[in-house]
């Protein structure tokens, strides 16, 4: 299935929220949704063997009983998994979406992600998945992974879904930067949206001149862009704009910044995923 979207669901306070934002997206641009929960290699997984000090006879009998439960573990997390996609699969369908297909995969998310992602135009997921619900000050660790490693561009769900009429473009001149306009000029998702593309920094006429190409790009395409230039540094004066305007949706460049300097002192990419209480969409 080519002209889709997939949508990584767990069990997680994000899950409802990223049904709503595929719906929308469905809607918004005729796109199908592939509904996709992966089971990690852990899931299901035998706890440890404590049958080494039990004499011969006994072991035998528990390591019997440890190889039923594990059997049942695993049956237990194939069922939740296929339930956690049947709800998924309900909420779109009672949001008009029909074009809907369910995938259950066993391994490594970002390895299934890549297999995943050949024919679809956007991989959604929430900002944290199930095991980051108890850390409110961090990311998933999962999501991080799936950024950095798909060529496909990232929505990042919200917490809660809310209609988007506003759009908001971080633009710093980079290749990246560029995608990312590119990405709003050439995608259905973004029609009958107001957009601005906004630079963070000083008002040079380099700055000037890369809002001018931004907006003539989107301009070729059909949208009228606002665009302007902020003082301060990014990761606090986009997500002061974000909130103050409001703007519904952010989209900007992944990761400018090498992986090497980006995963030892942090980068702007991470800090608006962190701080934004809007969706996200990342390209690359």
């Amino acid at each position: 299935m080519t002209n889709k979207i997939i949508a990584l669901v767990d069990g997680s306070i994000y899950a409802q929220s990223v049904c709503d934002h595929a719906a929308w997206a469905a809607q918004q641009t005729g796109w199908a949704v592939e509904l996709l929960h992966i089971l990690g290699r852990r899931d299901g997984a035998g706890t440890a063997d404590y049958s080494g000090s039990i004499a011969l006879g006994a072991r035998t009998a528990l390591l019997e009983e440890l190889a039923e439960l594990d059997a049942q573990r695993a049956r237990l997390v194939l069922h939740r998994g296929r339930a956690i996609l049947e709800d998924a699969r309900a909420i779109l369908e009672q949001a008009g979406i029909t074009e809907i297909t369910t995938r259950l995969r066993h391994g490594d998310i970002v390895d299934t992600v890549a297999e995943q992602e050949a024919g679809a135009e956007m991989v959604l997921v929430g900002k944290r998945g199930e095991a980051a619900d108890f850390a409110r000050g961090h990311l998933g660790s999962n999501l991080e992974r799936i950024v950095r490693a798909s060529t496909k561009p990232v929505f990042v769900a919200a917490r809660a879904f809310k209609p988007m009429k506003r759009v908001l473009i971080a633009y710093d001149g980079g290749a990246s930067a560029m995608r990312a306009v590119d990405h709003v000029a050439r995608t259905r998702l973004y029609r009958d949206l107001q957009v601005s593309v906004i630079t963070v920094g000083n008002a040079s006429d380099t700055a000037r001149k890369g809002l001018a190409d931004a907006k003539a790009m989107l301009a070729a395409a059909g949208i009228e862009a606002e665009t302007g230039i902020v003082s301060g540094q990014p990761e606090t004066a986009l997500a002061k704009l974000v909130e103050q305007t409001p703007f519904d949706m952010l989209v900007m460049g992944a990761y400018g910044h090498s992986r090497i300097r980006s995963l030892i002192i942090g980068s702007t990419t991470t800090e608006m995923i962190r701080s934004c209480k809007v969706p996200i969409v990342l390209t690359r």
